[in-house]
C-alpha cells in the first residue's frame, strides 16, 4: 500500500491564521495530501524551567512564541476541505478538561463529515502545566487514561455516565456523537506509554528522527502488540519536522528532513521503507508565508510521488 502523506497546517506567528489556514488546507488537499494536521504549544516562557523537550540547555525555538490553537485551526481547515482527514499531532491532553475536549473532538468530527483523528499526548513542559494543567505534571499519565475513558463514554451511546478523579457525568444525553469512532493515536515514549498505545489506541504518532531509528521503534511496538495479544491493525503516522531551504544543505551532519525539496524527498523515500503507514510533513517553521508554504508543499508532494513514495 502506498505511503500516505499528511501536511502540517500553518499555525505559527508568520501566518495570518484566519486567511492562511484555509488557503493551505485547500491547496494541500488539491495537491493530494491525504491528511492535514495541527499541533499544540500553549505558551513561550521567557525563562523556561527546563530545556526544549526536557533536554538540559536546549533553547525553545523562536517559532514557538505564537502557535494558534489546534482545534480552531482544524475547524478552519474543515470548512475549507472535503476529503482530507484532520488530525492533532499532538494535543497535550492534561492541559484540557476531559469532558470538554471529548465534546469538542466529537463536534469537529461531525462538522468535518467524520474526518477527525485524535492524536493525544502527555507533554513535557512544566511551564505549560503550571499555566494550564488540570492536574500536577506527576499525574499526567493518569489524566490521559481518564481522558481516554471519558472520550469512550461521551462518544458512545446515551445515556452517558462516568465517575473518575477529574470527571463525573451523571446519566445524560451528550451530543453530537461522532460520525464514526474517532481514531485515537498516541505516542510511546516510555514502556508504560507503549503498553497504553497497544492496549488502547488505533495508531502511533512518533517523531521521525531517522529511518533506521524509526524502523526499529516500529518493530518494537509491533512486537509488544503481538506479545500483548493485540489482534486489530495498528496504524503509524510519523511526524517529520522539516526545515526547508531553497539551496541544498551541504553539511555532513544534515538532520532528516532538513534541506531542499530534493533532500526532503530523499528522506521521505528512506522513511517509506520503515513500514509506517503515513508521514506527516510539517514544513511551516521555515517558510516565510502561506504562498511559500503552499509552493513547497505542492512541489514536495509531486516529487515524492514521482520518486515512488
Amino acid at each position: 500500500m502506498p505511503l500516505k502523506l499528511g501536511l502540517g497546517l500553518p499555525q505559527m506567528k508568520q501566518y495570518d491564521i484566519g486567511r492562511d489556514v484555509a488557503t493551505v488546507a485547500r491547496a494541500g488537499e488539491e495537491a493530494g495530501y491525504e491528511s492535514l494536521w495541527a499541533f499544540e504549544r500553549v505558551l513561550f516562557p521567557e525563562r523556561p524551567v527546563q530545556g526544549l523537550y526536557n533536554i538540559p540547555g536546549m533553547p525553545w525555538p523562536d517559532q514557538y512564541r505564537s502557535v494558534a490553537d489546534p482545534l480552531v485551526t482544524l475547524a478552519l481547515a474543515a470548512a475549507a476541505t472535503g476529503r482530507a482527514r484532520l488530525g492533532t499531532s499532538v494535543l497535550i491532553a492534561p492541559l484540557h478538561v476531559p469532558f470538554q475536549l471529548a465534546r469538542s473532538l466529537a463536534s469537529l468530527d461531525v462538522a468535518s463529515g467524520g474526518r477527525m483523528i485524535a492524536g493525544l499526548g502527555t507533554g513535557w513542559s512544566l511551564d505549560e502545566y503550571a499555566a494550564a494543567g488540570v492536574a500536577p505534571f506527576e499525574k499526567r499519565g493518569a489524566v490521559l487514561d481518564e481522558l481516554l475513558d471519558v472520550c469512550a463514554a461521551v462518544w458512545g451511546p446515551d445515556p452517558v455516565s462516568y465517575r473518575g478523579e477529574l470527571t463525573t457525568i451523571t446519566p445524560s444525553e451528550v451530543g453530537p456523537k461522532p460520525v464514526r469512532p474517532i481514531p485515537v493515536y498516541l505516542p510511546a515514549t516510555s514502556t508504560r506509554a507503549a503498553r497504553r498505545l497497544v492496549d488502547r489506541a488505533d495508531g502511533w504518532v512518533p517523531v521521525a528522527m531517522g529511518a533506521a531509528r524509526l524502523a526499529e521503534q516500529w518493530r518494537q511496538i509491533r512486537d509488544l502488540a503481538a506479545e500483548r495479544g493485540r489482534e486489530r491493525p495498528l496504524d503509524a503516522c510519523a511526524r517529520a519536522n522539516a526545515r526547508y531551504s531553497a539551496a541544498p544543505y551541504e553539511g555532513k551532519d544534515r538532520r532528516p528532513f532538513h534541506g531542499s525539496v530534493a533532500q526532503i524527498v530523499e528522506d521521505l523515500v528512506a522513511h517509506a521503507e520503515t513500514g509506517v503507514s503515513e508521514i506527516l510533513l510539517d514544513l511551516q517553521s521555515t517558510t516565510r508565508d502561506a504562498a511559500e508554504l503552499t509552493d513547497v508543499a505542492v512541489e514536495v508532494y509531486a516529487a515524492a510521488r514521482a520518486a515512488g513514495v
